[in-house]
């Protein structure tokens, strides 16, 4: 695990800059995960490009002649593996409707509006350092699950 890194918005906006030129200006890009949330994470920044599914393929080939080919190919999202003065950005264009995207999205969202829930996760992320993959991400699952069911359960 590594320290926030005060650097994240300013490349996220860097990265932002540079899909827009891409795709134009009124492209959905959203900093995403551990660096938007301002705490600790795995040294790079998530940054997602939000679209209706049926223009992966218009905007994938647009993507691939900048970012290089798609790292990760998955149905609810293409993941390209780039780098922004040397910090490693994990570039996403995820389907808008699809309900891993919408449960990140009430996850997040949740952690903004609930700084104890922000803070446990934190706590969580730094004390799986250490960890094998398989490790942390069980429990960064099972964490987050906790949370979509608590705002399955507000509604």
């Amino acid at each position: 695990m590594y320290p926030y890194d005060p650097r994240s918005e300013e490349l996220f906006q860097k990265i932002k800059r540079k899909i827009q030129d891409i795709l134009g200006l009124d492209i959905e890009v959203e900093h995403v995960g551990a660096s938007s949330l301002g705490i600790s994470g795995q040294d790079e920044i998530d940054v997602s490009i939000v679209v209706d599914k049926e223009k992966f393929q218009e905007y994938v080939p647009k993507l691939e002649v900048v970012f290089g080919p798609v790292a990760s190919d998955y149905p609810d999202r293409k993941r390209f593996e780039v780098r922004e003065e040397g910090k490693k950005i994990d570039l996403k264009i995820v389907d808008r409707n699809h309900p891993n995207y919408l449960d990140g999205k009430k996850f997040e969202k949740y952690l903004r509006n609930h700084p104890e829930s922000l803070g446990e996760y934190r706590i969580l992320k730094e004390e799986c350092s250490g960890k094998t993959n398989q490790e942390y991400y069980r429990k960064k699952i099972e964490f987050i699950n906790s949370i979509i069911e608590k705002v399955s359960l507000e509604k």
